[in-house]
């Protein structure tokens, strides 16, 4: 190579270092490098592609004077350059014949073609392409250059990543924390869901986000929130995660070119959308994958390690957020539940017609239903935290006999009945149960007082047991009756045969005498036999008898008045 050319190249060199120093972006570096270089090198296009370590595959990073159709292509050579690309090495190409393989670029009117590895500390990391619609015979100096700027190109294009990262990385922790901020500021889990798929595309500049949280009543993934999305027709029906799951270790999906990569499946008909990249990153709490977050984006794009990692961190953050809403949720629905449970347990002691009350192991009074404070002219606020021998309703006054107290002595069911009032028909009758509740350790917490009246019960017992003494006096009046009837009439009836006897020997006087007393033992003895009530009088000291003048009478007078 002669030093003119050398010098040439030289500058043409330097040119082009300077004007990719000038960029920081590693777009804005690909963009200066396929639009300058054509003309620095009298070609007449040039495209670089970026390799996919997710898919292996070379991506369009940036191209200059190409049409779409050509760029979109499927096959972007042969798998034999591209093996030689791979292994580092340049390939030269020309297309000025017509052979098959060559028809999409004499389409394109493309003849000659450099190809050439874009190398980073021996790693191929993309490929750049020099084409010519002129037949070109790349001199081995011209190749050796090429490779020198390609080589600068992938240095450039790393820093710029590097230096693009940097700013992404700060940007992100600010995003990260502002995010946060949001999300720790809800316990909805409607707001939360919404909060992350608005703010992450617009931190990103991305367009679309969706979120997908796992049911397990149904076992699936199902649409929780979505941003950007059309939610009509084929995007509605999305397929369950584990159908489109990373299989990458780090659990991350990354796709370049929706419509073209197979992992997409019927996600592939989203760039009808206008959607065209997609990163998926699982939602996870502790172990269990609860969900996935989507981020799509409307350009081709390859997700970068900052964006991914400020993705996975918003979904680490959004999985807490999210455990946090269902949790607060569930307690929610619980304490609703004890309200209602509450209120529904005060109704049912409001309107029982017993007096209930329930004490704690410091003899304070925790709960009474309306009975009781209605009893006691109280309200609930009165009564609560009362020392219960303030408020019992029939007093506590000898603690052995307090019902309340043999519970918590014994830890058994105790039962007492008392009377109040003048005895006689004003007494009233009250029956005192109480149970106890047990604590955790065995011991009684609590004891349930239950004081009902039964003065009515009380009072038709005594009835009973007066109509059963009745039925024995009657039953028993009746039999001696029926008893005394025998004899009675056989002394009647010789009484009456002996009268003339007596005449004669002037003793008709003494025996009618006995005549006529038999003839009332008798009355008596037919009246006993009619009796329907019976009354007692006093006899000698404390015995009663029965008071048979006073029955008659009784039952005379109920005769009369029928």
């Amino acid at each position: 190579m002669s030093a003119r050319k050398e010098r040439e190249y030289l500058k043409i060199f330097q040119h082009l270092i300077r004007m990719v120093s000038m960029a920081r972006d590693h777009q804005q570096v690909m963009e200066t490098v396929v639009r300058n270089i054509p003309e620095i090198l009298g070609l007449d296009a040039a495209s670089i592609r970026l390799l996919d370590s997710s898919t292996n595959t070379f991506v369009l990073g940036a191209a200059h004077g190409l049409s779409l159709d050509y760029l979109s292509r499927d096959a972007i050579d042969s798998d034999s350059n591209l093996t030689m690309v791979r292994a580092g090495k340049p390939v030269v190409s020309q297309y000025d014949d017509q052979a098959p393989p060559a028809s999409v670029f004499l389409r394109e009117g493309i003849v000659s073609v450099l190809s050439l590895p874009i190398l980073f500390q021996d790693s191929i990391i993309g490929i750049m392409r020099l084409l010519s619609r002129h037949r070109r015979d790349f001199t081995e100096e011209e190749i050796s250059f090429a490779m020198a700027l390609a080589e600068e190109v992938g240095i450039a294009i790393l820093h710029g990543r590097i230096f693009n990262e940097m700013e992404q990385q700060i940007d992100f922790i600010r995003e990260v924390q502002r995010i946060a901020r949001l999300l720790n500021a809800s316990l909805d889990l409607g707001t939360v869901l919404e909060t992350i798929v608005r703010e992450v595309p617009a931190s990103m500049e991305k367009q679309a986000c969706v979120i997908h949280l796992f049911k397990a009543e149904t076992n699936q993934f199902e649409l929780a929130a979505c941003h950007g999305l059309d939610l009509q027709g084929q995007v509605q029906n999305w397929p369950e995660p584990q159908n489109l799951s990373p299989t990458e270790g780090s659990g991350v999906l990354s796709i370049y070119d929706l419509a073209q990569d197979p992992r997409a499946g019927i996600l592939a008909l989203l760039p009808r959308q206008g959607l065209r990249s997609l990163l998926a990153v699982p939602i996870v709490m502790g172990r269990e994958t609860i969900g996935v977050l989507r981020v799509l984006s409307a350009e081709p794009h390859c997700f970068t390690s900052s964006e991914v990692h400020f993705v996975q961190t918003v979904a680490e953050a959004g999985a807490v957020s999210i455990h946090n809403a269902r949790t607060h949720t569930k307690i929610q629905l619980l304490f609703n539940q004890i309200e209602e449970n509450e209120r529904f347990l005060s109704a049912i002691l409001g309107h029982l017609h017993v007096q209930l009350l329930v004490v704690d192991h410091e003899r304070r009074v925790v709960m009474a239903n309306k009975a009781l404070r209605d009893n006691l002219g109280l309200k609930d606020e009165d009564i609560l935290g009362r020392p219960y021998a303030s408020v019992a309703v029939l007093g506590c006054d000898i603690v052995e006999r307090c019902p309340v107290e043999k519970v918590f002595a014994s830890g058994t069911v105790a039962t007492q009945t008392t009377s109040h009032g003048v005895s006689g028909e004003d007494s009233r009758w009250f029956e005192r149960t109480a149970s106890p509740i047990f604590g955790t350790n065995g011991a009684v917490e609590f004891v349930i007082e239950t004081v009902r009246e039964i003065t009515a019960q009380r009072r038709l017992e005594q009835e009973t047991l007066q109509r059963t003494k009745l039925e024995g006096v009657l039953e028993t009046a009746g039999a001696v009756a029926h008893e005394i009837n025998s004899p009675l009439f056989a002394a009647l009836g010789t009484a009456q045969l002996m009268l003339d006897e007596a005449v004669a020997q002037g003793l008709a006087g003494e025996v009618e005498t006995i005549i006529r007393n038999l003839k009332v033992i008798g009355t008596l003895t037919k009246k006993m036999s009619g009796l329907t009530s019976a009354s007692s009088t006093s006899y000698v000291g404390s015995t009663r008898i029965l008071d048979l003048s006073s029955a008659l009478e009784q039952d005379q007078n109920g005769q009369r008045k029928e």
